[in-house]
């Protein structure tokens, strides 16, 4: 049986020592260390009994008496890096509030949280979560489930639609949608990846058109992937009718820009019974239209007016602040056009010139057009004055930006763009694990008031120091306490409903 005593050395320092007895002879095993605190005693004796009940699997009489791996001497120890371990854990209790959980395998949830932490390859992220959080996947497990993992898509999609209504009490009665594009780097076409009109001012690389359902606080509840040739409005009815058929949705508003709107969705969102708001694209109205904006639109900072159109109603209104700046816009364009009417070798086709009949010249048409239109926009609508008055559905129009705000988090935070990807199962899981990031993410900025960004930084300041024993060879761990403020944050997403 192995011992442990101390006993006295040079001066004030005290050595610890592991022994046994062999023929009546003391037999040291080990020289844990010297001190000269009784502090540094009390821990070096803790490192004794750690080796002996490594080394021989020891018990403890008594619970009390049994070793803190904690309660160490640094100065007995090698530093050997630190995990994000607080980080992991947030954000894997975030997915758990979400329903994703109950979804996914670990792996998958894995490769969710490597997107909002540093977003990389798939591959690259398996080796990242290793680096980072101890986490070992195997890279073959990730080509075995990548079939399984698109099939939860349905799944995911309305565990995320739950939470929304039991967090943020959304009752599917305003929704709010628009497309953006995600390119490739290649320049080579299939069947998905297609040229098309570029966010992203790619328009010489092939890319895929994504439709986002998100709540009026911007939280995303559904996606759709077109190819990349896909006219963005003729996203529009699929979604919708694939959204309502998959959560058997009886009625809601959608709310949707200018790109939206034409006679053909129009109908079908009727047929559908779906209440729209969505732009109005004032420059390509008839003139008889442009008239009466014209001439019953005060021209009073907040008036509006309500016309009815094939389209439904055209809820028109003036601002101040629009006006002055669409002027400024036009006399500038304007002063151009003439610039290049005095420079005729240098003349192109710019807005405000028109060709006549033996020269280029200013089109007065449209000018006097534009005038009409100075700080004016529109809106269509069904919905009736008496269900929500002029000044409502301006203002659920421009929460529209909240989608855009999304966007910017999934392009810029999570890096869903570029994809390297070029087989469609591939694209396909990329898109769900930047779907499945982008809600983590947005719960986060919605519920806390902080960015993601903001967030992330608060959270890497608590990493988990790792230490190697040299007596034990073993690894211990040490985190702090987590400051109050961040506390208060974490208990903002995760309070119990």
């Amino acid at each position: 049986m192995l011992h442990i005593r101390t006993v006295q050395t040079k001066g004030n320092s005290r050595s610890v020592q592991v022994y046994y007895y062999q023929k009546g002879k003391r037999v040291i095993v080990k020289h844990i260390g010297s001190g000269t605190t009784g502090a540094e005693i009390v821990a070096l004796n803790e490192m004794a009994r750690l080796f002996i009940a490594d080394r021989t699997g020891q018990t403890y009489l008594f619970e009390d008496s049994r070793p803190n791996e904690n309660e160490i001497l640094v100065s007995q120890c090698d530093y050997i890096g630190f995990y994000y371990t607080y980080l992991y854990d947030v954000l894997r209790a975030i997915q758990y509030e979400l329903g994703h959980i109950m979804e996914v395998d670990t792996l998958l949830s894995d490769l969710v949280i490597m997107r909002i932490f540093e977003p990389a390859s798939k591959l690259r992220s398996i080796e990242l979560m290793e680096s980072y959080f101890g986490i070992r996947h195997r890279r073959q497990r990730f080509y075995e489930s990548t079939p399984r993992w698109l099939a939860l898509k349905q799944g995911i999609e309305k565990r995320t639609l739950d939470f929304a209504r039991k967090q943020y009490d959304f009752d599917l009665s305003l929704m709010f949608y628009d497309v953006t594009t995600l390119y490739f780097e290649t320049f080579t076409e299939d069947e998905l990846r297609k040229n098309g009109f570029s966010k992203d001012n790619k328009s010489q690389q092939p890319q895929i058109v994504v439709a986002l359902m998100v709540t009026p606080e911007g939280f995303p509840v559904g996606y759709e992937v077109f190819s990349g040739n896909t006219f963005e409005g003729h996203t529009l009815i699929p979604v919708i009718k694939s959204f309502i058929k998959t959560h058997d949705v009886d009625y809601f508003a959608v709310v949707a820009d200018a790109a939206m709107i034409s006679t053909e969705n129009v109908d079908a969102l009727r047929a559908e019974k779906i209440n729209y708001i969505v732009g109005a694209r004032l420059g390509n109205i008839p003139s008889e239209l442009l008239e009466q904006i014209d001439t019953k639109l005060p021209r009073k900072d907040g008036s509006t007016i309500r016309l009815k159109t094939e389209r439904g109603h055209l809820i028109c209104s003036f601002s101040k602040k629009r006006y002055n700046k669409d002027k400024y816009e036009m006399h500038k364009q304007i002063d151009r056009a003439k610039t290049l009417l005095e420079q005729p070798s240098k003349a192109r086709r710019i807005k405000y010139l028109k060709s006549g009949e033996s020269k280029m010249e200013l089109n007065e048409k449209l000018i006097a057009k534009t005038t009409k239109l100075l700080g004016v926009k529109g809106y269509y609508t069904d919905i009736e004055q008496t269900i929500a008055s002029n000044g409502t559905i301006i203002e659920r129009y421009h929460d529209l930006y909240k989608i855009e705000q999304a966007f910017r988090v999934a392009k810029g935070d999570l890096k869903t763009r570029p994809i390297f990807h070029f087989k469609e199962n591939s694209i396909q899981l990329h898109v769900l694990i930047c779907f499945m990031a982008l809600a983590v993410s947005k719960h986060i900025e919605i519920s806390a008031s902080i960015s993601i960004r903001a967030f992330l930084d608060l959270c890497k300041k608590m990493t988990e120091a790792r230490l190697m024993n040299r007596i034990t060879k073993k690894e211990i761990r040490m985190k702090a306490a987590a400051p109050q403020e961040l506390q208060k944050i974490i208990a903002k997403m995760l309070r119990p409903h």
